[in-house]
Order: structure tokens, then C-alpha cells, then sequence
């Protein structure tokens, strides 16, 4: 993607099969956004090839959008209605194409207590607070029961329980929906827990391709060993932590205490990527 001479998105490439939960992180300013706008066929590429569903987004017509869900980070329309006529309403719209591959939408009052709305069912949206207008916000982009399904910053104002909630819900829809899912998130544990895979943009290109756990064996690499000896506390970098543990064992033996072995997180990760990214070129791409 460029505009004027700027080149806002460059090689990208990744793929996400059905039933999988994607990741997609970055800085602000690294293209997300730009990304997923293509992805959904609200922003036409430069150039390169794009397929959701078979289809290139920048011609899809009304029977493939009723295939995909997107979930904003915010809107504001419809205050006057209440929440389960938001849902009947839009639900009919899927409804007329629930035909072949297409899966007919959710009964109205099952995504209403999935979404965890029931006691409000009845409210005018206008009511509801800033964490129950986000679970409507799901509730709109799965209404059509998409095959594939696009969520920005979906837990923004949620609170704990909300969010144990949620993710219950992604990981129902990407196994027993078989529901292929793009995610965006500023929140690194929660990519971590959701995703079955994590690509970071820095820059406008893929810095990173792989799960959590490869990432951070790949970029990260060492493991921090903690313990104590005698009131001493000990810290070393390890790329073989199971070796390193054995030989403090054998050197100390059951004098050992407080031991702790740390694998480098998404954060750690993260930082990494970004902070080279921002000091100097893009660093090669890692692909999983």
C-alpha cells in the first residue's frame, strides 16, 4: 500500500486457515490498520494479491460479506434501540443469504447470552455502559455467524470477567465455529493466550510469523535462570536452562533455594522487534 511516495505497507504476506486465531501486532503507525481495511474491502490496495474466502475483497459483493464479521474498535449509531431488536433486525439481513456454505445467523436471544447481555436485553443501547456497548459490539460483528472474523481491540473497557468471557467465546468460535479469526490487540496476553499464531508488522513489514513460543525461542533466545545460595541471589542468560540447571545442582546440591526459570515472553518479543525496527532497517523477516 502506498500513498504519494510513502510506502505504508510493503511485501506483506501471511495466510490464516479456518479455525485459527491470528494475532496481528505492531506499533501505531506500523500499517494494522491499513491491513485489515483491505482485508475487510474497505481500503483498495496498490498493488499485490489479497483472497478472503476465495474472493478478492475489493470486488466482493453482498453474499460474501455475509460471510465476515467485523468488529470495530467503536461505534455509536442506533442509541434509540434496544439491544435484542439491534440483533433480530440485523439478523434478518443474514438470514436471506444463508444458503449453501453460508451458515444461517444465531438465535437472537443464544448470541445475547453468549455475549453475557441477557439482563439487558430489553435496554436502550444509549443505557448501557462503556463495557456492556463493547459486548454488544461483538454480539453485531457475529450476529451473521461469519466464517471469518475481523476483531479490533476487542476488550477495550471490558472488565476481568468480561474478558475471561470473551476469550471463551473466540476460542468457541475458532474451534466449534470453525470460525477464522484476525486479531488486533495492544494487549500482549492476551495475544498470547488467544492466538494460535502471532505476525508483528513494524514499519509496514512482517518482522515476525510463528507462535508465541517459537517467536520467542527465535528472537529472544535465552532463558533467565534465578536461585540462591546461602542468602545469595543469582541471576544468569541461558540458551540451555535444562543443562545449566544440572550443573548448579551439581555443584550445590540441596543448598539450592528460590530457583526460577523464565522463558522470554511476547513482550519480550515485542520490544525487541520494535526497538530494532525504530533504531535501524527492518530486520529480516522470521517466518514460522
Amino acid at each position: 500500500m502506498r500513498y504519494g511516495d510513502h510506502d505504508v505497507l510493503d511485501g506483506v504476506t501471511f495466510s490464516v486457515q479456518r479455525g485459527e486465531v491470528l494475532a496481528l501486532l505492531g506499533p501505531n503507525g506500523a500499517g494494522k490498520t491499513t491491513t485489515i481495511e483491505i482485508l475487510e474491502g474497505f481500503r483498495e490496495r496498490s498493488a499485490g494479491e489479497v483472497t478472503v474466502l476465495g474472493t478478492d475483497p475489493a470486488h466482493g459483493d453482498e453474499r460474501w460479506r455475509a460471510r465476515v464479521g467485523v468488529v470495530l474498535q467503536s461505534w455509536r449509531d442506533h442509541g434509540k434501540w434496544r439491544v435484542r431488536e439491534l440483533l433480530a433486525h440485523q439478523g434478518r439481513y443474514y438470514a436471506s443469504y444463508s444458503t449453501g456454505t453460508v451458515r444461517r445467523p444465531w438465535d437472537v436471544d443464544e448470541l445475547i447470552a453468549t455475549v453475557g447481555l441477557t439482563a439487558h436485553a430489553d435496554k436502550r443501547i444509549r443505557a448501557l455502559s462503556g463495557g456492556q456497548r463493547r459486548r454488544l459490539d461483538v454480539a453485531v460483528g457475529i450476529v451473521g455467524r461469519p466464517e471469518v472474523l475481523f476483531l479490533d481491540e476487542p476488550t477495550t473497557g471490558f472488565d476481568p470477567e468480561a474478558r475471561r468471557e470473551f476469550h471463551e467465546l473466540v476460542r468457541r468460535l475458532s474451534g466449534r465455529e470453525d470460525t477464522a479469526i484476525l486479531l488486533t490487540t495492544h494487549d500482549l496476553a492476551e495475544a498470547e493466550k488467544l492466538s494460535d499464531r502471532i505476525v508483528i508488522l513494524t514499519g509496514g513489514r512482517i518482522t515476525a510469523d510463528g507462535t508465541a513460543e517459537e517467536l520467542a525461542r527465535r528472537i529472544a533466545g535465552e532463558y533467565e535462570v534465578r536461585w540462591a545460595v546461602g542468602g545469595t541471589r543469582n541471576t544468569c542468560t541461558t540458551a540451555e536452562p535444562a543443562l545449566f540447571v544440572h550443573e548448579l545442582y551439581v555443584r550445590h546440591g540441596a543448598a539450592i533455594t528460590d530457583l526460577q526459570v523464565r522463558r522470554p515472553t511476547l513482550e519480550d518479543v515485542y520490544l525487541s522487534l520494535v526497538r530494532r525496527a525504530e533504531s535501524g532497517p527492518a530486520p529480516r523477516e522470521v517466518t514460522g
